[in-house]
């Protein structure tokens, strides 16, 4: 008599859906996966659909395995000692092993005043969604303001601007994950799309028309768009699991909770030795393989690996005829090198249609995802933990 090893996978995103897809390697996994909307996010396109030229969704048919069980809902709490996860409709889902793929959110700042107020977030589906309907009232003139000069704030001040908005990105630092020159190649585009950058600069206040800064100058701003930090879902914390200060559910190097053997974590919401990698689909999808491959290598009874995953750079789009690919080592340090104009913006687009194609090769044919190995875990430990 065979038996089943039930997987519930909690968020259906980049990690969520490869690690579903991935499990289905074997054929005596039960697969479930857990998601609140109906349809796949790209998030990755969300400044496209606030410009109008992506709705930034997937159907599930097209990118996860038949093998999946897809259940529309939420998950309220994991209780550990059960192995169940209670979701908000009230039903329980017992497993013999549980994937935490939460993903990450894009919250507004509470601690600006007014900023909950009058800021619009982007960093989601529904978030994006209410920014593009309060476009369609904004004429194209009506000054934007972004707050956050990160990657996403960059894409969105782009894409806009591309549109004809009139818009102002406000922020310490412009592109800081970036090398000089590549931070050089996002300034000069945006300076040609006609773009303001506002540098060493802070919002202290947002008000409904105005973004105040530190230094007392106040900003017009029809519409403001928060994009300055990421946050995550608080299920892990709820849950009374460890987690960094960020909310992260802490792991070992195989990506399994440190306190439960049961429970392992993919993509942004995982803190593996309180050394998380950077939040992003880029390394999101090979934190999903792995933690997948540990659940299927203790099913086979082998010592599962360490992590060791390695970043290639960083994809930039800025607007649709141009971008900035900043090439880095494997432990995610910019190097003195990027790729810039009509170019990058081609090798951006092949990136992002590329990771739902990997997705569905995935779930065609389970096992065929790869990346990059050698980003120096080992070396990064040395330091020490932070953020836990």
């Amino acid at each position: 008599m065979t038996s089943t090893t039930r997987v519930v996978v909690v968020g259906g995103g980049y990690a969520g859906v490869l690690a579903a897809n991935r499990l289905s390697r074997r054929a005596d996994i039960d697969i479930t996966l857990v998601n609140p909307r109906p349809a796949f996010v790209e998030r990755i396109r969300l400044h496209q659909l606030v410009a109008g030229n992506d709705d930034a969704v997937e159907d599930y048919s097209a990118i996860l395995t038949d093998r999946a069980k897809l259940i529309l809902d939420s998950a309220e709490r994991i209780d550990a000692a059960a192995h169940q996860l209670r979701l908000s409709s009230g039903a329980f889902l017992g497993y013999d092993y549980l994937i935490y793929a939460v993903g990450s959110t894009a919250p507004v700042s509470t601690a600006t005043p007014g900023a909950l107020e009058n800021a619009y977030a982007l960093g989601e589906l529904e978030s994006a969604q209410r920014l593009a309907a309060r476009l369609t009232d904004v004429p194209l003139q009506a000054p934007i303001v972004i707050v956050g000069g990160g990657l996403t704030g960059i894409e969105a001040a782009s894409e806009w601007a591309e549109a004809g908005r009139n818009v102002t990105l406000v922020t310490g630092a412009l592109g800081p994950s970036l090398a000089k020159g590549g931070r050089k190649s996002v300034a000069k585009r945006l300076t040609k799309l006609g773009a303001t950058v506002v540098e060493n600069a802070t919002a202290t206040q947002v008000g409904p028309d105005r973004v105040v800064l530190r230094d007392g100058r106040a900003l017009p701003s029809a519409v403001t768009v928060w994009t300055a930090g990421f946050g995550v879902p608080t299920l892990a914390a709820d849950s009374g699991l460890s987690t960094d200060r960020l909310g992260r559910l802490l792991t070992d190097e195989t990506l399994t909770s440190v306190d439960d053997p049961s429970i392992l974590a993919a993509g942004d919401a995982a803190s593996p030795s309180g050394q998380p990698l950077r939040m992003s689909c880029q390394l999101a999808m090979p934190l999903a393989s792995h933690a997948t491959d540990t659940v299927l290598a203790r099913l086979a009874g082998r010592e599962p690996a360490n992590l060791n995953p390695a970043s290639v750079g960083q994809c930039i789009s800025l607007g649709r005829h141009a971008g900035t690919i900043q090439m880095s080592h494997f432990d995610d340090v910019a190097l003195p090198m990027h790729i810039g104009g009509h170019l990058a913006a081609t090798i951006k687009e092949s990136v992002c249609k590329g990771t739902l194609s990997f997705l569905a090769k995935e779930a065609r044919k389970p096992g065929s995802y790869f990346w990059p190995r050698g980003g120096k875990r080992a070396k990064l430990l040395k330091k020490g933990p932070v953020g836990v």
